[in-house]
């Protein structure tokens, strides 16, 4: 087998689909096999590849016997099916016994912890674990480092997305993560160490870029507070927050999310309503009509929407009515620099359907692994262990490979004084 061989597994899924595309514009000899367990819906996907790059198998990432088979002898091993807390393990376990590279774009908290864990492990196979390279966790924590490099101490980070409206096409995956975040433990970073919030309670305003603006988020159950702080063991605060446009998408996510901690539904009842919800069924599982309408209506009595802005969105959601889509990320970096209070900020400069890296989640998340992907490509084949994007990723070096894999330059970062 070709050692440039690169190994996608999970290939048809919205982000999957994506970072093979545009990793498949940069330059380079790689080919591509593309595992799925649904490998028939991945005909459309091959006919827009160069001719001759990609083979397409069926894979179970469970059977391990065919796990190996598929992976032996890659020169990168990318898992893109979630959800990561149940996907990553089998995946990572078979990578370091054929002792070939590992990455995803694991934004679950637990997985990362795991896979992190493994880093002596992966040091004496003498294989790289690159773990959480997506948008956020990822990109986001290279625009963290970035903003960081220009200050002399670094004392709080707060890290921000925004997601749009992305109906009626979201991924079960992305529903049952949704679901994951929207309560319960939040682990993050507070007064020096390591502390336990309930997710989706607290909340900021930071101000994204590409004619976002001003955005209420909400903090969040994300790996970044849990990997960075090892890159920055004197910052007071490291934070995740992020959001749904519009408003009333957030009531409707925490309202759910407290159902299924409750034992009110199980995650699964929960995603097939939503999934319901977008199809513009409402009625099939009373219990969770009830929790979205609670959710939601919650929302506005704690003033973080308000009831004109949840009446227009039933009405346009009874319409079918779809809001223009608009996201991006944000990194804000507050310490010292030449011994005065500083702040320092990065974030993506514009968002909407007609740009490039941010037209939705699924080509701000897949364009990064593809960049991500690029880098490791190019690593120094003597890096061993397991890594977050801060460890190992330097940002103009990312920047650059997002720009190898189709981005215009003026998309990329905006930074902020």
């Amino acid at each position: 087998m070709t050692a440039r061989r690169v190994v996608f597994i999970g290939a048809a899924g919205e982000m999957g689909r994506i970072a093979i595309e545009r990793f498949a514009k940069a330059d380079g000899d790689w080919q591509l096999t593309l595992c799925d367990i649904r490998p028939e819906i991945l005909a459309p996907l091959v006919e827009r590849l160069p001719a001759g790059r990609a083979t397409v198998r069926r894979l179970d990432l469970y059977d391990h016997a065919d796990l190996l088979d598929a992976i032996r002898g890659a020169a990168l091993v990318v898992l893109g099916a979630g959800p990561y807390i149940r996907t990553s393990e089998p995946v990572i376990s078979a990578c370091l016994e054929a002792k070939v590279p590992y990455l995803d774009f694991d934004d679950d908290v637990e997985s990362t912890q795991h896979a992190l864990s493994l880093h002596e492990k992966a040091e004496a196979a003498g294989v790289p674990v690159y773990v959480g390279c997506g948008a956020s966790p990822g990109m986001s924590n290279v625009l963290a480092a970035d903003a960081a490099s220009e200050l002399d101490t670094v004392e709080d980070i707060t890290l921000g997305w925004l997601v749009g409206d992305e109906r009626p096409e979201v991924g079960r995956a992305v529903l049952q993560h949704l679901m994951h975040i929207a309560a319960g433990d939040c682990l993050t970073w507070e007064n020096g160490g390591p502390v336990i919030h309930e997710s989706y309670v607290g909340t900021t305003t930071l101000s994204l870029g590409g004619g976002v603006g001003e955005v209420l988020l909400y903090e969040t159950a994300h790996p970044e507070p849990v990997t960075l702080p090892r890159r920055y063991p004197g910052a007071s605060r490291i934070r995740c927050v992020g959001g749904l446009d519009p408003a009333p998408f957030n009531g409707i996510a925490r309202g759910l999310g407290l159902a299924v901690q409750n034992g009110e539904l199980t995650t699964d009842e929960a995603v097939d309503y939503i999934l319901d919800v977008l199809k513009n069924r409402f009625f099939g599982n009373s219990r969770a009509l009830r929790a979205m309408l609670g959710g939601m209506v919650a929302q506005v009595r704690r003033g973080e929407s308000t009831w004109g802005t949840l009446l227009t969105f039933l009405v346009l959601s009874a319409l079918r009515r779809r809001y223009t889509w608009r996201g991006g990320l944000i990194a804000q970096v507050g310490g010292t620099r030449n011994g005065r209070r500083a702040v320092a900020v990065r974030r993506t400069a514009v968002s909407g359907p007609d740009t490039y890296l941010v037209a939705g989640m699924g080509t701000l998340t897949g364009t990064a692994c593809a960049a991500f992907m690029l880098l490791a490509l190019d690593a120094d084949d003597r890096r061993a262990g397991a890594f977050a994007p801060e460890d190992w990723a330097e940002p103009s070096a990312f920047y650059t490979a997002l720009e190898r894999v189709g981005t215009p330059r003026a998309e990329i970062v905006e930074s902020v004084y």
